[in-house]
């Protein structure tokens, strides 16, 4: 079964989004109750306030004693013993930066990784029934029961669409030149990040597709269908049902594959002449 938390690491080494552990140390003097920490987007912050007459440490309590903005990187006390931070008091944060993306935004990115790697496909379980029958059970692949060669699949295609976005980004600069003769070639990082993503052969994009390919799994992968056939005396499709093990005693699954050519459908309003279910 794969795991959240093991894609997610999976996909900061491939994008290069480390997190990194920070630790500020803030001295009293009467004036702010409000503080910048040095890093922007952080994780598991802990607090503290130290007291050197008489020495005492207090550990501070979330939303109680203080109030963290994650986003802006900023920590605001609330509890009047320590806002403002008092002379002879020092305020410690330690916590953790998450970087450029935190791991809520990883985890969306995840899902529709699994959906577009995934799509279209199921897990077939054989087993006996309480009244001695075989039975099928089909099960949709997810990232619960995904095959563990797989995983690095889904990584890697996460990791496609992260790039696309910091792509995105990059699109809008430009390249800056002054008449002192400064050139700063700030579209190179919006090519690097095309050329890292690559294309169907080259590039991570290439890397997930020659895996994929050779497990014959995801959007790209070889799929046999079945043909529909039109009856000739009534010139309607004829039903298709889903092929079964020689043992499968459940009952049979209909298909219902997409019809193509609604956008010839008649507009007019004039009533079909023919009658349902019998001919035309």
């Amino acid at each position: 079964m794969a795991e959240t938390a093991s894609i997610i690491r999976r996909i900061r080494n491939e994008v290069g989004d480390f997190t990194s552990p920070f630790l500020d140390t803030f001295l009293g003097g009467d004036e702010l109750s409000s503080y910048d920490l040095s890093e922007t987007g952080v994780t598991e912050v802990t607090a503290k306030v130290t007291t050197t007459d008489p020495p005492t440490t207090v550990d501070l309590v979330a939303d109680v004693d203080y109030v963290l903005d994650s986003a802006e990187g900023r920590i605001v006390l609330v509890n009047p013993r320590y806002s403002p931070l008092h002379h002879g008091q020092t305020l410690i944060v330690r916590g953790t930066a998450q970087g450029l993306f935190a791991d809520a935004d990883l985890e969306t990115y995840i899902d529709d990784a699994v959906r577009q790697h995934a799509y279209g496909r199921s897990l077939t379980t054989r087993y006996r029934d309480s009244q001695g029958f075989i039975r099928y059970d089909r099960e949709p692949i997810t990232l619960k029961n995904l095959p563990a060669v797989e995983e690095p699949l889904v990584a890697y295609l996460a990791a496609i669409n992260i790039l696309w976005t910091l792509a995105t980004d990059a699109a809008t600069d430009i390249d800056i030149s002054t008449a002192e003769g400064t050139f700063v070639p700030r579209t190179q990082r919006y090519r690097q990040l095309m050329q890292h993503i690559g294309d169907a052969t080259t590039g991570l994009q290439g890397r997930y597709n020659q895996l994929a390919q050779q497990l014959n799994v995801g959007l790209g992968r070889i799929e046999m269908f079945t043909a529909r056939r039109v009856s000739r005396t009534t010139n309607r499709l004829v039903p298709v049902f889903v092929e079964r093990e020689y043992d499968d005693s459940s009952m049979p699954r209909r298909l219902l594959p997409p019809i193509d050519g609604e956008e010839y459908d008649d507009e007019s309003g004039v009533p079909s002449p023919a009658y349902p279910g019998l001919w035309g």
